[in-house]
């Protein structure tokens, strides 16, 4: 009789010997080559997804980046594009005022005339309008009243006095039932006041934008 070597991998059954998980890990096992070929592909496309995994997130932390300096840049052009408007402005006003100056030094009386024609629109069936300006814009509209006031239809009388304390084309307009005054102060004021809204309306603009 043949004598059978006793290990604790064999497992006796009613019938048959069962292979332990033991022995059969380790048996050694023989792979074919178009295992192995498909084992390679498989790493390959593991680790080329692993990469497209990592480009992606590259990509994506670059976008970022990007859209901050983006942002960044800008609000930065945005205060810079308002530094120079303010710029703009303050030049603009100081060459509307000096060239404003100009023009009424030079012709006072158009400007005063301007005024005169509105104040009698304002004071139609009044008896009397009393102009007071200086005494260049006096001597230059008093030839002219009459057919002013025939222009612009009104029927009262038209007194005008020079006025040493008025300048240029500062003049004041009165009537039984109101009065008028134009100065160049005035003029100023209005200038600042129009630039002054201009800024306000490109700020709510500005803002306005930022906020899509």
């Amino acid at each position: 009789m043949n004598a059978t070597k006793f290990t604790f991998d064999t497992v006796f059954t009613a019938g048959h010997d069962a292979e332990s998980d033991a022995a059969r890990g380790r048996r050694r096992r023989s792979l074919s080559e178009n295992e192995i070929e498909q084992l390679c592909a498989d790493a390959k496309a593991e680790g080329l997804r692993a990469g497209e995994v990592l480009a992606l997130e590259a990509v994506a932390e670059g976008v970022r980046a990007a859209a901050a300096a983006t942002r960044e840049a800008l609000g930065q052009m945005a205060r810079e594009r308002q530094a120079l408007r303010q710029d703009a402005a303050v030049l603009a006003f100081a060459l509307a005022r000096k060239l404003a100056r100009a023009a009424l030094t030079a012709f006072p009386q158009s400007e005063v005339e301007a005024a005169l024609r509105e104040a009698m629109h304002q004071a139609i069936g009044e008896p009397r309008i009393v102009l007071r300006a200086s005494q260049k814009v006096v001597d230059a509209l008093a030839p002219q009243m009459s057919e002013i006031a025939h222009e612009e239809a009104f029927e009262g009388r038209v007194q005008v006095t020079a006025d040493p304390m008025l300048k240029r084309a500062d003049c004041r307009i009165e009537w039984r039932g109101g009065g008028a005054e134009r100065a160049e102060a005035m003029l100023e004021t209005a200038l600042e006041e129009l630039i002054a809204r201009n800024f306000q309306t490109a700020d709510a603009e500005q803002g306005a934008g930022h906020g899509q």
